[in-house]
């Protein structure tokens, strides 16, 4: 295919390929030639253009296919456009000549209709540069289309549009011609002509004046003819013409060219015309005259449909600002449609044209207005439901008859209702909270007006209102419950009347609805009172028999009602609603005959209304209580069903006998009884399986009066995928909810509230603006058939084989229609029971079954009827599924196969065609390859059956499922299916959409089957990618909107398997420009497929989208300003549909993930700009004058100059869910940020980098915006929009707080921002705010004030206010008073208050604890030290000051919410042992909605009341102290309350139990973690606990009580198993060293006490206390030391894997072992530090079996972590493992009488362990040489002499030193030197002598070699300087006798370091400071030992001389400098590389 790329045809080679082939290589030519023409120059195809216009021109002759045909024409038009025109002419001769040409063979008209495509392209290109030849032109196609048939009628119409559209106004002599062929083509058979003739008329409409003028009436006229038999695409192409032509008509466009007065058309005369259509379908006026003298037949729906349709787009076109101005106009006469006589003449009439009317209103209004225009709207409508209910008081009150109002104007009044509060309704709901100002408003009295439609005559009225006072109460919660009182309250008063009992029942039931979607709930008081109400309505049903019915139906109502609140609400009334069931139903089979002899009429039909009540309560409680239908439950309903069973099958009987009076609520009665039982188990009524059995199969086969019936249950029994076959019926369209009217005789479109009061409280299905429930005949055969579903799987096989023999039977024995109802009623039922059979995984049975449910299918399989074959197909594949037989499997298709070779009707080739599909479908697994090849074959065959596109389409779609469920399979057949494929895409007439459609369907899942391989390049894969390009470009050139769908989706799919060869730069655009396409699948198309583009490359998606909007101008989304980004936000206003909105939002949220930080200012302003939109409704937010100013004179300025324009006009502001979306962008903004770059939260950062590339752009630069978005959004009307702001705006103070100002050093940015902040929260603590706010604004408040941003005392003093305020509130328990809602959210907004000021607490503690700095630091206060410590400690201390004057309500309030949320998290099992009365914020009837309040808010509660009792140090203070104050009760058990016994507990006993909540709560949590619980928690809770061990007394209990040690370790220790994060670790390791610590003083208490008690003088006899006793035993799960080994085990073991025995060596082999992180040194050094204090809990016997495992760890770690570093210095590692060897080897048992030779065995092994692992002599290491000598040292200086005084253990340490000793490494030398210092100094003579005569020799003949090598570094300098210390340190050491030898040996080698004068001058600075330091001591030692130095100077002149010369000269200099006043102090010289640990003391 790559060499048709060329600018011209390559014939050679063209004549070379296949037959097959050519037709695709033409068609990549002229795709390759339309894109380089497009992009070409005059220049450029000068010399080409002959041979083109001659290659293009054979191609039109030789019978081209649609696509193309098309692309010859576009390339013709372009080629004359970009190159000369000298032969046009001659083309569009040479194109008239073929038109006119006298053949009219099949085979010439595709080269006919080529001729028309290319006239058409070559006028709409080239315009008026082809002269009049137009006229020409026009009089050929004319002349031509009389002859032609519908395909060539289709073309000449799309000609005809192009001709006008390029020539204009300038053709005008033509227009009428054209007009008067389109009006014929408007009526054709063809629908794809109808749509062509519309689109030509729509395109004529705005150059010929006539149309809306002289002729408007004939256009209608002849739309209302187009509507007549139409399809979908007709009927949305004609109605858009129609719409197009009024609104041009009532606003005729400007600029027209023309120059002539216009008259202007009324609105009135224009929506007349519509009503015309809508009411008599536009037909003459005398017809109309006869029939309604006749009183004849509605209007054909398809008008009525096709006329609602205009409606919608007359008003769209005219556009939202139009609508606004004219609401009250479009709203009147909209209205009169519904009450016009002629709408409604039957019911399902009034039904169909009421929908018609409400889908006008809600297109309208919904769709076009913004928020307030939407306010502005519902104020009229209520005006309407004003004068309505007016109008029918004021004469039903009018005494006089005459005046008095008939049944017809009630009726009119009563649609006129239901239409207006049903929109009212929608309008509210769609607006939420932010509608609360039009509720609340007084003067409107929208609530007023609406409930007093509830006593109107009509039914359809009450309920109506009804519904539209649930869909307020979803939007404003806070209304349900003064709602529900009020109408409980008329109910009541007005119980004596009909209309008030059903109207206010109705009203309650529904407001019980709307609770489900509000998760604030009501109260539960609410449901007690309306449990009462409706016992009382029952109760009083028989006491006026005017009312019986009325009063039944209410009161089951009201008890169905309240089964949807659930089993919190319904568990406590359980018995009592058991008992009333009871009473319902007779007791005894005689019971039931006593009923039936002694009933009338009146008295049966009120029972059975009873008893469907009944079982209606009955559903509703196993629906929404399944929790309480226990098995105890159960038992007790079904002697009732049974009952109720043995009644309906009298039920024929009575109505034989009473007549139509009962048929109606027995019919309804039936209904209930079988969706009851449905729903129950099938084994607990399994005795009654025959009766049921007997009355379903006489529902499903009577088939009285039932007429299409049975037909709506067919959609569900078809495959959601099979909708390309059935057209419009499964298809989801925007128009869905009118054109169902259009289905099944219209049956689904007949539904309607008053079928079924009931499903008034019932959540909506999906989509549904207001339940529609079916009439009760066909809800009741619906009920059964799904029942028999049920039962079917549970019969045996010989009752089933009975029960399929019966149906068969019963098909045969009726006739007519009556049969095909039977049939579907019983085959539905029987596709039911297969559907659930195989749920079950169960099986059909033998031979004896599947014969009559074969025959039943296959009767099916060749039906008329569309839908039954679709479903037979089906359910023949299901039947093959559970008859699980591969022999029955093949002998199904083999059947197929045969039918399919013989039979030529298109019913039976389609219908097994499909059963072929659909058997693979489910069993496509585990059929043959031979299988599969025939299958294949056969369907290729039919696929290609030119004379029935019906055929066709499902064979193709047969194929597609073939190929879906094949998989690899299928790879041998992928070539030849995409070659048919695309074959019959360049061939097939586009006429023919279904066809085309299956064909996408069929390209789709052959890209799915070859999948990933199409990105290879293997021999055959670059031909099939490029088929399926191929195959793509066809479809997307399709005019349909489905196929165009299915070209979006499997490009699509190749970009997910070969993303480098779909060209984003042709599909993007492709998808931007079908944005806003008519076809609700195609948007779902192009924003699926954007969606994930977004994901892999949205920066090119974006790039191309900008692109496209600088080139065309002509999109309907605003595209150039704010990019695809902001044309997807102002989608998400206009779309209705929630999955498209669902994909709108991922699809940003995609390309935000992708591009906001690169692109940071652009979308802050895009976010800002949806944001400011709230400004519009905010009174506390101020609003911007001068946008509002702009927005003023873009509306003056609007004028409708184009269609497009006035077709999609930005006036929309966004609406409250877009702006809840835009905050959310916000926030994922700034998390995004923080990833990222951490400049984006450093303003001196940003600056700097802002300087440097002046592109960059930063989020702190933004923080103005980011307040301003957060303080709108916070302070909306919308509820929602208030918590998403006070989110964002919680985000932002937790990122920002920190951030410093750097204009004003000391401050912090967000400073500037308080009043912002204050002003945001304020409101939400107002007292009509809901509970969910006003705890997000607590939440938000702690963060501020925490934050440290509020520097002045007065200013934190207003934000903590509001947080006292609360406080008060939850301390007098007032949050609960004039409760609107549930009694949880009490719990929530308490618990969030304390919650609140728990981490205000918190905080406040902790900066309380940190020093001055740390405090000035934290609160960014840079000042002077002094005034800024000041400051830091006033703000600190007025903080704590102003938490200290509520922590005596708040500790209360702390322990009482913990003892609640321990209660709480108690197993089930418990649950007797909580409150009867709930808890201190929990009423027990809330328990479940209190939970998760209490979970997301007791860590730091906890924490908080643990520092609490920390401050306090558990002194308990007076119990009455403040609790005067607190008016809310308190859990007695938290002290400060008295028992019921009236018995103060003591200070002990309230410890103990504050001890054991904290404690006992922090053990459970940690012990039963879940994945998902918050790692804040887990730290709230371990520093609790921290807080809790601080304190003597708790660490007392725990020491005391071993068990309660041990079982906190285990569970601290699992927390370290499945806890990575190193801040959990260093967390739990406080705690344990504190229970360590709390062990160890129980330990020395229990000594003491024992000393003391026993005297000193009997120490020998003593106990041994701590761990092992006298045994020594250490018991695993009862041993602390124990547990906190394993715990300490685990931790080094993590960071130090060497340490496990098991891998000791392994890791030398692994390389070296990687360091440790920060945090891992932080753990080690821990877990060290409580191993070195474990021994102390030991007894003496008890250390020695705990002593090797502590020695072997902290030796271990050494061995690991002692490795050289570059540096030199000793890590923190090393240090803290010498320290715990240390603290080990001096313990005091390493001397106890009882475990002193143990331990000094031990220590001695321990010691040779290191000298075995460290020796230098023996191997290379690179242990760190200064770390092992210390670890040597530390036994040295520590442990007792006999482990160390060994003598093979002490020539290996002296040999160690002197290894180190000889080190060229001044570093390590020094060290060395030291710790040799401290060793001779051991008090201990017999460890220091070896050393001393080992070791001095040593360092002398060190020290002498700096006469030869002076030191020329500082290092070397101290070295030498640390010898010679070392060595006075020796002297000092020695004995008188022995001093004079070692300062004999000393003064040579300082006298050595003393240079000459000359030498000093030039000598470098080390060896100077040397000079000096050997002159200091010269001098020192000189006078302490003078006879020595005598007579040494005596005998060494040379000596002598070097030293009197060094003295001179240091005198001469310090006069010199005392001379010159010039005293200069030499700094001291000091180690430069040190220790980190201090070892002098060792």
């Amino acid at each position: 295919m790559e060499q048709a790329h060329g600018p011209l045809l390559n014939e050679e080679l063209y004549s070379q390929l296949s037959e097959s082939k050519k037709p695709e290589f033409i068609f990549e030519w002229l795709r390759f030639l339309e894109k380089l023409l497009a992009a070409a120059s005059k220049d450029d195809i000068k010399e080409k253009q002959k041979k083109l216009v001659e290659q293009l021109t054979s191609l039109l002759e030789s019978s081209p296919g649609p696509p193309v045909r098309k692309l010859i024409a576009k390339n013709l038009a372009l080629l004359y456009s970009v190159g000369d025109t000298f032969s046009v002419y001659k083309t569009v001769d040479k194109c008239n000549e073929i038109i006119r040409s006298k053949d009219d063979s099949p085979s010439y008209l595709p080269t006919k209709l080529a001729g028309v495509a290319c006239l058409g392209a070559l006028y709409e290109q080239l315009g008026r540069m082809l002269g009049n030849t137009y006229m020409d032109t026009v009089g050929n196609l004319l002349k031509a289309m009389k002859s032609a048939e519908s395909q060539g009628r289709y073309e000449i119409m799309l000609s005809l549009q192009k001709i006008v559209s390029g020539q204009g106004a300038i053709a005008a002599s033509c227009h009428r011609d054209i007009y008067k062929a389109a009006r014929s083509c408007l009526t054709d058979r063809s629908m794809a002509v109808r749509c062509a003739a519309a689109k030509c008329l729509l395109e004529l409409q705005n150059e010929a004046l006539f149309m809306r003028t002289t002729e408007l009436e004939n256009v209608a006229t002849l739309c209302f003819k187009a509507f007549e038999g139409s399809n979908y695409d007709v009927r949305v192409s004609v109605s858009k013409l129609l719409g197009a032509v009024l609104a041009t008509a009532v606003m005729p466009k400007r600029g027209t060219g023309v120059r002539q007065v216009v008259r202007k058309t009324t609105l009135e005369e224009t929506m007349n015309l519509l009503a015309s259509g809508f009411l008599r379908g536009g037909s003459g006026f005398l017809r109309v005259s006869g029939e309604m003298l006749k009183g004849g037949s509605s209007v054909n729906r398809d008008i009525r449909i096709g006329v609602t349709q205009a409606y919608v787009a007359f008003i769209s076109t005219l556009g939202g600002q139009w609508l606004e101005l004219n609401f009250a106009a479009v709203l009147e006469h909209v209205l009169e449609l519904v009450s016009h006589p002629k709408a409604t003449q039957t019911q399902i009439d009034a039904i169909c044209c009421r929908r018609c009317v409400s889908f006008i209103l809600r297109s309208a209004v919904g769709s076009l207005l913004g928020e307030k225009a939407q306010i502005a709207a519902a104020k009229e409508i209520c005006q309407v439901v004003g004068k309505q209910k007016k109008a029918v008081d004021a004469a039903m009150s009018d005494t006089n008859m005459e005046t008095k109002l008939d049944t017809m104007d009630v009726s009119a009044s009563q649609h006129v209702l239901v239409c207006a509060l049903q929109e009212l309704g929608s309008l509210v709901q769609g607006l939420g909270s932010t509608a609360a100002p039009l509720l609340q408003d007084s003067t409107i009295g929208v609530l007023d007006k609406v409930i007093s439609v509830l006593l109107h005559p009509s039914v359809s009225a009450r309920l109506a209102a009804a519904w539209c006072l649930r869909c307020f109460a979803v939007a404003l919660p806070s209304e349900i419950s003064p709602l529900l009182d009020r109408c409980t309250e008329r109910l009541s008063a007005l119980r004596s009347s009909p209309e008030a009992v059903t109207g206010y029942s109705f009203a309650i039931a529904a407001l019980l609805g709307a609770v489900q979607h509000c998760p604030l709930g009501i109260p539960h008081e609410k449901g007690k009172l309306i449990m009462t109400q409706a016992e009382d309505s029952l109760r009083t049903a028989i006491q006026n028999s005017r009312l019986s019915v009325h009063r039944t139906q209410a009161g089951w109502l009201l008890f169905s009602a309240l089964m949807t609140l659930g089993p919190a609400v319904i568990h406590c009334h359980l018995p009592r609603i058991l008992l009333l069931w009871k009473s319902v139903f007779p007791q005894s089979p005689k019971d039931l005959e006593m009923e039936r002899s002694r009933g009338d009429c009146f008295t049966w039909q009120v029972m059975l209304e009873e008893r469907a009540g009944a079982l209606c309560a009955m559903k509703c409680f196993m629906l929404y209580c399944k929790d309480l239908l226990t098995d105890d439950v159960t038992e007790r309903l079904l002697p009732l069903l049974t009952f109720a069973v043995a009644l309906s099958t009298k039920l024929p009987a009575l109505n034989k006998s009473y007549g139509t009076p009962l048929k109606s609520v027995s019919v309804v009665f039936r209904q209930r009884l079988y969706e009851v039982l449905a729903l129950l188990p099938t084994k607990d009524y399994e005795g009654i399986f025959n009766s049921v059995l007997k009355e379903l199969i006489a529902e499903l086969t009577l088939a009285d009066n039932q007429m299409f019936a049975a037909t709506f249950l067919l959609p569900s029994l078809c495959h959601q995928d099979d909708a390309l076959l059935l057209g419009t019926w499964l298809q989801e369209t925007d128009h869905r909810f009118i054109e169902e009217q259009l289905k099944l005789g219209g049956i689904l479109g007949g539904g309607s509230l008053e079928h079924d009061p009931f499903t008034i409280y019932q959540r909506l299905a999906d989509g549904e603006l207001v339940p529609t429930p079916l009439p009760p005949v066909l809800s009741m055969i619906r009920a059964a058939v799904e029942l028999f579903g049920v039962i079917f799987p549970c019969l045996d096989v010989k009752h089933r084989a009975q029960i399929l023999d019966q149906f068969t039977e019963s098909i045969k024995q009726t006739k007519g229609s009556k049969q095909q109802t039977v049939q579907l009623n019983v085959f539905a039922a029987f596709c039911y029971g297969l559907k659930r059979l195989a749920c079950k995984k169960g099986s059909l049975g033998p031979e004896e079954v599947r014969r009559p449910a074969l025959t039943l299918v296959m009767n099916s399989l060749e039906s008329p009827n569309l839908l039954l074959r679709c479903a037979a197909a089906e359910t023949l594949a299901r039947l093959a599924q559970v008859v699980a037989d591969s022999a029955f499997t093949a002998k199904l298709a083999q059947t197929s196969f045969e039918k399919l070779k013989s039979a030529r009707d298109v019913i039976s080739r389609t219908g097994h065609s499909m059963a072929l599909g659909c058997l693979h479908r489910y069993l496509g697994g585990i059929v043959s390859s031979q299988h599969l090849n025939a299958c294949v074959n056969i369907l290729h065959t039919l696929s290609q059956d030119n004379t029935s596109p019906e055929v066709q389409t499902w064979a193709l779609h047969s194929l597609s499922l073939l190929i879906d469920s094949s998989g690899p399979m299928y790879n041998a057949h992928v070539e030849s299916s995409l070659s048919l494929v695309l074959l019959l895409l360049l061939t097939v007439p586009p006429a023919h959409t279904e066809v085309h459609q299956s064909l996408g369907r069929c390209l789709n899942v052959l890209i799915i089957t070859l999948g990933p391989e199409l990105q290879g390049n293997n021999t055959s894969v670059p031909l099939l990618r490029t088929s399926c390009l191929v195959g793509c470009a066809v479809m997307q050139d399709n005019l349909d909107c489905l196929v165009q769908a299915q070209a979006i989706s499997c490009l699509q799919q190749l970009h997910m398997f070969a993303p480098r060869h779909v060209n984003l730069s042709s599909l993007v655009p492709s998808l931007c420009v079908n944005l806003c396409s008519s076809h609700l699948l195609l948007r779902r198309a192009v924003i699926a497929c954007l969606r994930q583009l977004a994901q892999r490359e949205a920066a090119e998606v974006l790039e191309h989208a900008r692109a496209l909007a600088k080139e065309s101008s002509k999109l309907d989304v605003n595209i150039g300003e704010t990019g695809l980004e902001g044309a997807l936000f102002s989608l998400l206003d206009r779309e209705s549909d929630q999955r498209l909105c669902h994909d709108i939002r991922e699809t940003l949220s995609h390309i935000l993930s992708s591009m906001a930080v690169e692109n940071l200012s652009h979308w802050i302003k895009l976010c800002n700009e949806v944001l400011s939109a709230s400004a519009d409704f905010t009174t506390t937010a101020p609003v911007d004058t001068t946008q509002e100013e702009e927005e003023d004179r873009r509306d003056d300025d609007s004028i409708f100059t184009s269609r497009k324009d006035d077709q999609f006009q930005p006036v929309i502001k966004p609406r409250w869910p877009t702006r809840v979306f835009a905050a959310e962008c916000i926030c994922r903004i700034i998390t995004q940020c923080e990833n990222i770059d951490a400049a984006h939260f450093d303003l001196t950062m940003a600056q700097e980098r802002k300087e440097k590339l002046s592109k960059s752009d930063f989020l702190v630069n933004h923080l103005a915006d980011l307040i301003r978005m957060a303080f709108i959004a916070a302070t909306d009307h919308s509820n929602t929009l208030r918590l998403s702001g006070l989110e964002t705006l919680l985000v932002v103070i937790r990122k920002f707080a920190n951030v410093p100002e750097p204009e004003f050093p000391g401050h912090v940015i967000l400073e500037q921002y308080q009043a912002n902040v204050g002003a945001a929260l304020r409101p939400a603590f107002s007292p009509d705010t809901p509970p969910d706010v006003t705890a997000k604004a607590c939440q938000v408040c702690s963060a501020w004030i925490v934050s440290g941003v509020v520097s002045d005392l007065n200013d934190l003093r207003r934000v903590h206010q509001l947080l006292a305020t609360s406080l008060s509130k939850v301390q007098a328990g007032q949050e609960a008073q004039n409760q609107l809602y549930n009694e949880s959210t009490s719990t929530m907004e308490s618990l969030a208050v304390l919650k609140a000021w728990a981490e205000v607490y918190i905080v406040t503690m902790e900066r309380q604890n940190v020093c001055a700095p740390k405090q000035k630091q934290f609160l960014k206060v840079e000042r002077s030290a002094a005034d800024g410590s000041k400051d830091a400690i006033t703000i600190a201390d007025g903080l704590l000051n102003l938490v200290r004057l509520e922590l005596g309500t708040l500790s209360k309030l702390w322990l009482a919410a913990l003892q609640d949320y321990a209660l709480l998290t108690l197993p089930p099992e418990y649950a007797n042992q909580l409150p009867a009365e709930g808890g201190a914020f929990y009423s027990s009837e809330t328990i479940e909605a209190a939970r998760p309040h209490y979970c997301n808010s007791w860590a730091p509660i906890l924490h908080a009341t643990a520092l609490w009792l920390n401050s306090t140090g558990f002194i308990v203070i007076d119990p009455d102290e403040g609790s005067s104050r607190l008016s809310r009760p308190v859990t007695p058990t938290m002290g400060h309350e008295s028992t019921l016994a009236n018995v103060v507990k003591s200070p002990e006993d309230v410890n103990t139990d504050r001890f054991h909540l904290i404690l006992g709560i922090s053990v459970e949590f940690l012990c039963s973690l879940r994945p998902d619980v918050p790692m804040e928690s887990i730290i709230a809770c371990l520093n609790a606990l921290k807080s809790l061990l601080d304190v003597v007394w708790p660490r007392y209990k725990v020491g005391s009580d071993q068990e309660l040690g041990v079982e906190l370790l285990n569970v601290l220790h699992r927390l370290i198993l499945t806890r990575e994060s190193p801040f959990i670790q260093l967390a739990v390791i406080d705690v344990v060293e504190r229970i360590i610590r709390a062990a160890q003083e129980h330990v020395k208490e229990k000594r003491r006490s024992a000393e003391v008690d026993d005297g000193a003088a009997e120490k020998e006899t003593l106990p041994e206390f701590g761990e092992g006793s006298d045994t020594g035993g250490l018991v695993p799960g009862k041993s602390l030391v124990f547990a906190t080994l394993e715990l300490s085990l685990s931790i080094l073991v993590r960071q130090l894997p060497q340490l496990n025995p098991k891998l000791v060596g392994i890791h030398m082999s692994n390389g070296k072992p990687q360091p440790l992180s920060k945090d891992g040194v932080k753990l080690v050094a821990a877990a060290l530090g409580i191993l070195s204090e474990l021994v102390s809990v030991c007894s003496p016997t008890g250390s020695i079996s705990v002593l090797p495992t502590i020695l072997y760890l902290i030796i271990g770690v050494i061995k690991e972590t002692a490795i050289k570093t570059l540096d030199g210095c000793t890590s923190l590692t090393v240090g803290a493992a010498l320290q715990a060897l240390k603290a080990v080897v001096s313990s005091p048992l390493a001397r106890a009488e009882k475990s002193h030779v143990a331990w000094t065995r031990l220590l001695r092994s321990a010691l040779t362990t290191i000298l075995e692992f460290w020796n230098p002599e023996m191997t290379l290491s690179e242990l760190d040489e200064v770390s092992m000598l210390t670890a040597i040292s530390v036994f040295l200086m520590s442990a007792s002499p006999e482990v160390t005084c060994v003598q093979c253990l002490e020539k290996e340490c002296i040999n160690r030193f002197k290894i180190v000793l000889s080190s060229k490494n001044p570093v390590v030398l020094v060290q060395c030197y030291k710790l040799l210092q401290t060793i001779f100094q051991h008090p201990n003579r017999a460890v220091s002598t070896p050393y001393i005569h080992s070791l001095t020799i040593l360092i002398v003949q060190k020290l002498r070699e700096v006469e030869k090598e002076k030191p020329s570094t500082c290092a070397e300098l101290q070295a030498v300087q640390a010898g010679l210390k070392t060595l006075e340190t020796l002297i000092s050491l020695a004995d008188e006798q022995n001093r004079v030898h070692l300062v004999v040996l000393l003064l040579p080698i300082l006298i050595s370091c003393l240079l000459d004068e000359n030498a000093l001058n030039t000598a470098p600075n080390p060896a100077k400071s040397l000079h000096e330091f050997a002159l200091q001591n010269l001098m020192q030692i000189g006078p302490r030992y003078p006879s020595i130095f005598q007579t040494l100077m005596g005998t060494l002149p040379a000596m002598k001389a070097r030293l009197e010369s060094a003295v001179k000269g240091n005198q001469e200099s310090i006069k010199a400098k005392t001379a010159a006043g010039q005293s200069k102090c030499s700094e001291k010289t000091s180690p430069s590389i040190q220790l980190k640990t201090n070892f002098s003391n060792f």
